[in-house]
């Protein structure tokens, strides 16, 4: 099994969620569309439930992905900006809002780690990097810490998520995040 056979699970499992719901999606009809086995969904997920900790996942591959794009020449403020923009342009157009809810609901009753806090995930490490490098080129503000700033942009885009969510995606999420990041990343910026 490798980490290429969870992703198609994970991305098959998210696109039926999208298309007919998830109260409506079978674990036969995951496995069909992702084209792995009965034996491959049940190594990696308990069941359909245990998918909905796996938004987090979907997330990171979209970061991977969008990294790949990041020019040396790219002010890191600016990338940060990009990143926002780019995902949650997929979340409001790909993501069930109540599966996102739902998500949202499960992390915050659960015991234990929560998917959206793993410091190990991809969309971590990417934080730490672009904040890492802007604080060495002298774009962003060594006022505060990496880790300090990941933390509050990590805290930030949760919270966007979260009142979209609250407000049952009644306003265009990216056009709002945009308002709202462009004044935080502003605060970060090196004077």
């Amino acid at each position: 099994m490798n980490r290429n056979t969870k992703s198609k699970i994970v991305t098959a499992a998210w696109k039926l969620f999208y298309e007919q719901g998830y109260d409506n999606t079978t674990v036969e009809e995951i496995i069909w569309e992702s084209g792995t086995s009965k034996g491959s969904f049940y190594h990696y997920f308990d069941g359909k439930d245990a998918l909905l900790g796996s938004l987090a996942y979907l997330f990171d591959e979209k970061y991977e992905e969008l990294a790949k794009g990041l020019s040396e020449d790219t002010n890191r403020l600016d990338f940060l900006f990009y990143l926002n923009a780019e995902l949650f342009e997929m979340v409001e157009s790909s993501i069930d809002i109540d599966l996102l809810t739902r998500l949202y609901s499960t992390q915050l009753t659960t015991r234990g780690q929560s998917h959206l806090l793993d410091h190990n995930r991809y969309y971590y490490k990417l934080l730490k990097k672009i904040v890492t490098e802007g604080q060495v080129r002298g774009e962003i503000t060594k006022e505060y810490t990496v880790s300090e700033i990941v933390r509050l942009y990590a805290m930030s885009e949760r919270a966007l998520l979260y009142d979209w969510c609250l407000n049952h995606g009644e306003y265009p999420l990216k056009e709002y995040s945009q308002k709202t990041m462009k004044l935080f990343l502003g605060g970060m910026k090196n004077m």
